[in-house]
Formats: structure tokens, C-alpha cells, sequence
């Protein structure tokens, strides 16, 4: 919706609020006018139903404000003498419509000195269980957000397992573009496969001001541009939803090349403005290596220098199918050998020895004169070193890989890409049959242009052009796993309307290839994402601080207690 359709519709709710309520403001010995004047009536409301100034700023949040609505429609019933069970069920699921049953054919009596607390437990918890939804919405749409990193594309800076605290300050809080939406849940209902927002009326994109703005290497959270949804919320066979921004899947990626900023790749590194991109020192690209050992090998020697993204390969033979099902979890891939063995690959932990013990099942582990692994570059350096290396090479894409890479146009690879100019508002670029699909696609999707390209003719909003400003910023995003990471190489420029956050902390992290009480990463758990240096754990600090408050709540007790 338009900004003039939003002033439209909010209109129409003044209306309709007051034709609904004239004649209870008149009983409550105000004037019938005040329920006609917007953001006064609902001040005026508020002192009706004696609840404070402050709830008139709930009703205008959006997300906040659907919970807001169904509390002051029941309030305000309750305030002239409508309190049974069915009067606050038919409040609520008539949408507030039955305070215009009880504005026109009731006679209302004002009780202005009715009683405010719950009158028992039930009514008690319930009150309070709306206050923490409030709290806890109003935290987590506007302030900050839990997000857990579900794939590598961001090792060894952030690991699958990582559960982290997102900021929605550092980079200006936005304000949710849809606006009827379950609180706290993102696409869908949990559990569930329908969606829990309806996709009209939607805001227009506004933020609030920000701490900072984005900058180089900045690690950030923002909605995946061409995100759809095929056969989730639709019946098989249908074309996928498009989604609304606010409710595309959240990425996680570093940022690597901001508005204006001139970028390349060479040979997998990345170049911003002829420059090598220097990360920090907590960023941990990896980029897959071809290692080369003429006695194999050492899939050990691998998992010492922190890879944990190779194959390795057993050669194993089951006497029966409860030991091969004890293996088969395990395994990603098999190939049948004549003498009915199988070569198997698994993940880079291998199989298990307490599984091939249990289940008795022969496995032999086989150590391959090459193998690939993705490794950092200085772990591929200290392996050189090893003597049962031979040599290691590191992977750079040449080939061009069809249209696989943005703007699948065949040009580019994922090690040798650009060089681009990454557009920033109010910034003019020309247009031409080199650029203009680079370009497409935020003329038509993310600026809402009409965009007609015919030979060497291109025109927006049916109008011939030869260039076009840019309406917002816009930013590329990588992931620090070059040769493992869907990003902006494969989907192009993320726009500023789809940031999410900053990720700030991490307040634990789960290894699910851990065992028992080591299942939880401890160096990891309470650490900054940013930062100089190496991560630090404030996890003791955390227990400490904790210990201290409930010693000093203990004694604070205790001396009340003598006081009494």
C-alpha cells in the first residue's frame, strides 16, 4: 500500500471507531466529537476506561497494536456494564463490531469507578500473560531477536549450532511492512504448514534512526531477496507464494561490498575498490582444497587442522541387515563391490568405533592419495608442512559456470567476478546491454518500475531512458565459506528495505556431534560476534553475577524476615 492508501484506510478507522463509540463517549460525559478526532480519541479513550495515556502509543505500533485492540474493546465493554463471560467473547471475535450493538441499542451506564484488578487467579494470569506477550513482542520485533545459524556458509566465524541475540538498533529498527501477523513467529505457524500473516494491507518501508551504519565485514542479518515458497502454504502443482520482504527467509552473511563501492573477485579473494578486502582477524574464510598424498590421506591429520566439511571413504561388509542399519546413518553415499562389500563415504567424523564395535560389522577406513577438503588458508599452509603431504592446491573456479551465477548471463564464475558497482541512492548509473541485467532486476522488483527491453532499446514506465537513479542502498553479502555459501554471487544485491540486524552475542552454541555435557560448545557460549581478537566467553561472569543475586536476595529475605 501507498502512503496515500495508508491515510485512506486510517481514515476509514476513524470512522468507524466513531460511529461505533458517539454515544459512549456522551455517557461518560464527554463530547461526541472527540471520538471523530484521530490520536485524541484514543487518548480521550483512554481516560474513559481509566487505563493510562501511555496504552494510546500501543494502539499505533503495528504488531503490538492487534494485541492492543481486542484488551481496550474489553475494557471498554466492561466500563459500562457489559462483564460476563459471552460479553467478552463476542467483544473479542466480533472484532470489536459488538461495542456497536451495545452503542446503539443499549442505554450505556458509565461506571467510572469501576474496579481495575482482576477480580480472580484466572483473570489475574491472563492479564498478566498479556503484559509479557506485549513485553516480549515489542522486545523481539523492535529491539532485538533470537536467530539460530542453520547451514556453514559462515565457518569457522559463526557454526551450525550457534544460537545468537540479533540487534534491531545498530542498524535503525524496522518497522514491520506487514502488519497483521502472529507475534514472534516468522513465515509460519509453528509446527504447521499455513502462514501466520496475512499479506494486505502492508506498510510502506520506514526504519527508525539508526546507531551505525553497515560497513565492510559487517556480519548481517536480512531477508533473503528471491525468497518463495513452493507447495508450502499452496497445493502441489500451484507456482510458488511471494512473500512479503518482512517475511522472507532471514540469511546470515558477511558483508563485503557496501553502496557505491566498486567490487571484484580475483582468484576467489574478494577487491573492493582495487583493494584487497583485509578481514578481521575473527573471520575465518575457507575455500576447498585438493590435497595430494602418495601413502593417502590422513582424514585425522584433516580434522586437526579444524576442516570439518571433507568425505571420508570405508570399505565395509554387513552379514546382515541390522548391521547395516546400524551404519546406515551415517553414511552419505554407497557404491555395491562385486564381492558384495560396500564403498561408502561418510561425513568428516567418520563411523563411529563404538557403532562398528556394537554392531560387529567389518569397516575399513581408506586413506586416498587425493582427496578435496575445505580448509582456511593458514590451516592449508600448516598442512603443507606436514611430510605425508605431497602437495595442496587450492580451488579457483574458472570454468563459467552457465547461469548459475548472478546475472546468469554466463559471464562469471564464483572466483573471478566483476567488476561492479554496487548501487546507492540517489546514485545514476547508464544503461546499456552490458549493464542492464545487472541492474533488472532492482528497476522491476525492488523499485517497482515497469522495465521493457527490446534489442538496444530499453524503457521504464513505458518512457525510452539511457540511465536510472537509485531509489535505496544497496549491499552484497558473502559468505565466509566461499566454495560452500549461497549468497549474493549466486542471487545478486541484497536491498536496504530487507535488512534485519546486527548478530551481536551468542548466548550458546550445540554441537550436535558432540557427546554428553561437550555437546555444548563452553568456549563459544556467552561470546561477541564483533569485536578485536579472538572471541572471549563471558560465561563465568554470566554464573558469578547470577550467584550474587541470589546470595543477596537470600540475606535480603532473611532480614525482612527478623524485621517482621
Amino acid at each position: 500500500m501507498t502512503l496515500y492508501l495508508w491515510f485512506v484506510f486510517f481514515l476509514a478507522v476513524q470512522i468507524i471507531h466513531f460511529l461505533g463509540t458517539w454515544k459512549l463517549y456522551q455517557a461518560a460525559g464527554r463530547k461526541s466529537w472527540e471520538a471523530a478526532i484521530p490520536v485524541y480519541n484514543s487518548i480521550v479513550l483512554m481516560k474513559i476506561i481509566s487505563r493510562p495515556t501511555w496504552w494510546t502509543l500501543l494502539l499505533f505500533i503495528p504488531i503490538i497494536n492487534l494485541i492492543m485492540f481486542p484488551v481496550v474493546w474489553v475494557e471498554t465493554l466492561r466500563t459500562f456494564g457489559k462483564k460476563t463471560t459471552l460479553d467478552t467473547i463476542l467483544g473479542i471475535f466480533t472484532l470489536g463490531f459488538y461495542v456497536y450493538y451495545v452503542n446503539y441499542t443499549q442505554k450505556p451506564e458509565y461506571n467510572a469507578n469501576r474496579k481495575l484488578t482482576p477480580e480472580n487467579r484466572t483473570a489475574d494470569t491472563v492479564s498478566s500473560l498479556l503484559f509479557a506477550i506485549i513485553v516480549a513482542t515489542l522486545v523481539h520485533t523492535y529491539v532485538v531477536q533470537p536467530f539460530t545459524i542453520p547451514t556453514s556458509s559462515l565457518e569457522k566465524s559463526l557454526l551450525i549450532g550457534d544460537f545468537l541475540f540479533v540487534s534491531k538498533v545498530n542498524y535503525g529498527p524496522r518497522v514491520p511492512m506487514t502488519t497483521i501477523a502472529l507475534p514472534m513467529v516468522h513465515d509460519s505457524i509453528p509446527l504447521t504448514k499455513r502462514k501466520s500473516y496475512l499479506s494486505w494491507p502492508q506498510l510502506p518501508y520506514f526504519r527508525l534512526p539508526a546507531l551505525e551504519k553497515i560497513k565492510n565485514n559487517d556480519i548481517v542479518v536480512f531477508n533473503w531477496p528471491v525468497d518463495t515458497v513452493h507447495y508450502f502454504f499452496e497445493p502441489k502443482g500451484k507456482p510458488g507464494v511471494i512473500k512479503p520482504i518482512d517475511k522472507k527467509s532471514n540469511y546470515v552473511k558477511r558483508c563485503v561490498g557496501i553502496p557505491g563501492d566498486n567490487l571484484s573477485i580475483k582468484d576467489g579473494l574478494v577487491f573492493i575498490n582495487n583493494k584487497e578486502l583485509i578481514l578481521p582477524e575473527r573471520a575465518k574464510p575457507q575455500y576447498e582444497h585438493r590435497i595430494y598424498a602418495t601413502k593417502g590421506v590422513s582424514n585425522e591429520l584433516l580434522k586437526a587442522t579444524g576442516s570439518t566439511e571433507f568425505a571420508r571413504t570405508y570399505i565395509i561388509k554387513p552379514n546382515s541387515d541390522a548391521q547395516l542399519d546400524a551404519v546406515r546413518p551415517y553414511i552419505m553415499s554407497a557404491n555395491h563391490n562385486p564381492d558384495n562389500s560396500y564403498t561408502v563415504q561418510t561425513g568428516f567424523n567418520g563411523l563411529p568405533i563404538n557403532v562398528i564395535q556394537s554392531s560387529g560389522i567389518y569397516a575399513q577406513e581408506q586413506y586416498l592419495a587425493e582427496t578435496n577438503a575445505n580448509l582456511t588458508l593458514k590451516a592449508a599452509e600448516e598442512l603443507r608442512k606436514n611430510k605425508s603431504i605431497d602437495s595442496i592446491v587450492r580451488y579457483i573456479a574458472k570454468e563459467k559456470e552457465g547461469d548459475l551465477i548472478f546475472p546468469h548471463n554466463g559471464k562469471w564464475t564464483m572466483d573471478e567476478y566483476g567488476p561492479i558497482l554496487i548501487p546507492k541512492a540517489g546514485t545514476t548509473v547508464q544503461l546499456n546491454n552490458e549493464n542492464i541485467s545487472l541492474y533488472a532486476r532492482i528497476i522491476r522488483t525492488y523499485e517497482n518500475n515497469k522495465l521493457e527491453i527490446n534489442g538496444n532499446e530499453i524503457k521504464i514506465n513505458n518512457q525510452i531512458t539511457y540511465n536510472y537513479t537509485f531509489k535505496q542502498d544497496y549491499y552484497w553479502m558473502m559468505g565466509d565459506n566461499r566454495h560452500h555459501s549461497e549468497d549474493s554471487r549466486y542471487w545478486g544485491f541484497v536491498p536496504a528495505d530487507h535488512i534485519v540486524g546486527k548478530p551481536v552475542f551468542i548466548w550458546m552454541s550445540w554441537d550436535t556431534n558432540g557427546k554428553g555435557i561437550n555437546k555444548i560448545r563452553w568456549d563459544r557460549v556467552f561470546t561477541t560476534v564483533d569485536g578485536e581478537g579472538q572471541p572471549q566467553s563471558y560465561f563465568k561472569y554470566f554464573l558469578i553475577a547470577l550467584a550474587v543475586f541470589f546470595i543477596g536476595e537470600y540475606f535480603w529475605k532473611k532480614r525482612q524476615e527478623k524485621k517482621a
